[in-house]
């Protein structure tokens, strides 16, 4: 199973950045999609998840308004559009991937089956 994350990048506070992650080796419909960050100095933390139809999305609160997460199972890839960064939003984005997505579990990095390399996300005041 490959993850592999792009469209990090260098951004000022206000501006949007599309993180996209192509997966391949899974029979990715079958598969929750989420995001995880980590910053500096901090343990990762869960961002988004999308349910295998992506009809069903969840949020962690400080990115609610701001962030969406959607995929596109025909081309095998999830999303994260990320509006009005702020500097508290720099960290390695990284992409994961998990077959049985329990609602107890979802912001367990542990519980998560397969994780992409990361993509740095850095946003300037």
């Amino acid at each position: 199973v490959q993850l592999q994350a792009s469209g990090g990048g260098l951004v000022q506070a206000g501006d949007s950045l599309r993180l996209s992650c192509a997966a391949s080796g899974l029979i990715f419909r079958n598969y929750a999609m989420g995001w995880f960050r980590q910053a500096p100095g901090k343990e990762r933390e869960f961002v988004a998840a999308i349910r295998r139809t992506g009809h069903i999305t969840y949020n962690r609160d400080s990115v609610k308004g701001r962030f969406t997460i959607s995929r596109d199972n025909n081309q095998n890839t999830v999303y994260l559009q990320m509006n009005s960064l702020e500097p508290e939003d720099t960290a390695v984005y990284y992409c994961t991937a998990d077959e049985r997505l329990i609602m107890s579990s979802l912001s367990v990095a542990a519980h998560w089956d397969y994780w992409g390399q990361g993509t740095l996300v850095t946003v300037s005041s």
